[in-house]
């Protein structure tokens, strides 16, 4: 079914069709709308359809044939086999940012601070930045979501580690952002099963490709960062 569904494709082109895309929150509130934006203009017969999705579950809609593609994260230390029988387009590289209350603070400064982590995966990233500084996070907040984190840390009730995305798509009064110039986790694209993908696939990936490569080099000003200096 899935080689007559590409060979279908093929022959209608990119003339009619559909791609169902799987992303996590920041993607989606990010990279994903220009993307889709543009993929209406250049393909009004294509429909997209969006899903808001874990990596983790998205992989598994993608391997069940629910959606076309998954963009998912890695973080640097990710092991390479656990994508096993997925093809990745790697679209951009995503700096991680401590954020606190006051500004010009590095991860040692907060050995004893509470800390705002994510689901068991999601707070790896924080686990292995405070490791490296020489100490083990105190997660006194469970929070998935980038938007409670900040208003938390904005609060003065504790500082967390989030990524560039997150503070593009928002970023709370009061929070200020230093980067960390260690382990950025990486964004894919992925698909499954062998090539080609149905060119409504191919389209919106090359589409991801070109947003991602404008989202790459942020201003300073767009994640917060102080005017003078270099990122610590």
């Amino acid at each position: 079914m899935n080689a007559a569904s590409v060979e279908l494709a093929a022959r209608v082109g990119l003339r009619a069709g559909r791609v169902r895309l799987a992303g996590f929150q920041t993607v989606l509130s990010t990279l994903v709308p220009k993307a889709a934006a543009e993929l209406s203009r250049s393909y009004p017969g294509i429909e997209l359809h969006l899903v808001d999705a874990h990596p983790a579950v998205g992989l598994n809609m993608l391997r069940s044939g629910h959606v076309d593609i998954a963009l998912i994260f890695r973080n640097a230390d990710t092991p390479p086999d656990e994508h096993q029988g997925f093809r990745l387009t790697h679209l951009l590289d995503d700096p991680l940012y401590l954020i606190s209350d006051q500004p010009d603070e590095r991860l040692g400064d907060h050995r004893d601070s509470a800390w705002v982590g994510g689901c068991e995966r999601c707070r790896a990233a924080t686990i292995t930045a405070c490791e490296r500084a020489g100490f083990s996070p105190r997660i006194a907040f469970t929070c998935d979501d980038t938007v409670i984190a900040q208003a938390v840390v904005a609060a003065g009730m504790g500082v967390a580690i989030v990524n560039g995305l997150a503070l593009r798509a928002h970023r709370a009064p009061g929070v200020h952002a230093t980067q960390l110039t260690e382990s950025p986790r990486q964004i894919y694209a992925a698909t499954y099963g062998d090539p080609p993908d149905p060119p409504a696939t191919t389209a919106l990936i090359e589409l991801l490709e070109s947003t991602a490569m404008a989202l790459r080099a942020p201003s300073r000003d767009e994640v917060g960062l102080p005017a003078e200096g270099p990122a610590r």
